[in-house]
């Protein structure tokens, strides 16, 4: 069962979290999905033998968290998450941020400076409301979302499609990373699968090439798809935790 945190802004956010050793590991979430998810598992359970400390949660919207997910954005979750470093860890934290979650990671390093010791970012998705989604919108799409405020994508990951709110896209424009100054000033490791069809290489070249920072590398991983989350692929998200954790000296 989760424990739940309310936060500054009245949000119930769900969390599980493992005591140890620090730095302290933090996975982040995708769009659309929850802590419960076979990465953040694998994670917990890698974290536990190592007697490492471990937080996952959902944001709100997401998971077993209050409110709607049509009613959030890229800022609520990121708040969300901020929230979560915040209140429930002391002390450096690697984050591990899957898809969105690597574009909320960018966010929380921002917010929290000093409070994030490495980064693994795996298919990660900064920008995308605005890269993916609205640059993708046909014309009638566009004018769709003018007349309802919503767009309905079909989705290769849940039941019903997607529905993509007006406040997604116009919050998103202001929480765009790739457009400014990107300074990671920690070590940060990109896992990005050859075979993904949400986010493309271009998307982890582009990351790589506007960073900046004293440790970045990216590891392609040809017919790995999106989920990323096949045994190996799990076995090389833990490898890169351990290769950041090692040069932060935890």
């Amino acid at each position: 069962m989760p424990e739940y945190l309310e936060t500054q802004q009245g949000r119930r956010i769900a969390f599980n979290q493992t005591t140890g050793r620090g730095p302290g590991v933090v996975f982040l979430g995708g769009f659309k999905s929850d802590m419960g998810g076979t990465k953040a598992l694998a994670l917990q359970d890698w974290a536990a033998r190592r007697g490492r400390g471990f937080l996952r949660f959902d944001y709100s919207g997401h998971g077993e968290s209050s409110g709607d997910f049509l009613d959030g954005c890229i800022g609520d979750w990121a708040e969300d998450a901020v929230a979560a470093v915040s209140a429930l860890t002391t002390g450096p934290q690697v984050l591990v941020g899957s898809s969105m979650g690597g574009w909320i990671s960018l966010l929380v390093a921002r917010a929290l400076p000093g409070r994030v010791a490495g980064l693994v970012g795996i298919a990660s998705a900064p920008d995308f409301t605005e890269d993916s989604m609205w640059n993708g919108f046909t014309p009638a799409q566009r004018d769709e979302m003018a007349a309802t405020g919503r767009v309905e994508l079909p989705s290769d990951y849940s039941d019903g499609p997607y529905v993509i709110t007006r406040r997604l896209i116009e919050d998103g424009r202001q929480r765009l990373v790739l457009r400014s100054p990107l300074d990671v000033p920690f070590p940060v490791r990109l896992l990005q699968g050859t075979a993904d069809a949400d986010v493309p290489v271009s998307v982890a070249l582009r990351l790589l090439d506007h960073a900046t920072g004293p440790d970045i590398r990216l590891m392609l991983v040809k017919g790995a798809d999106h989920r990323f989350s096949t045994p190996d692929c799990i076995v090389m998200i833990e490898t890169a935790l351990d290769e950041v954790l090692a040069r932060v000296g935890g």
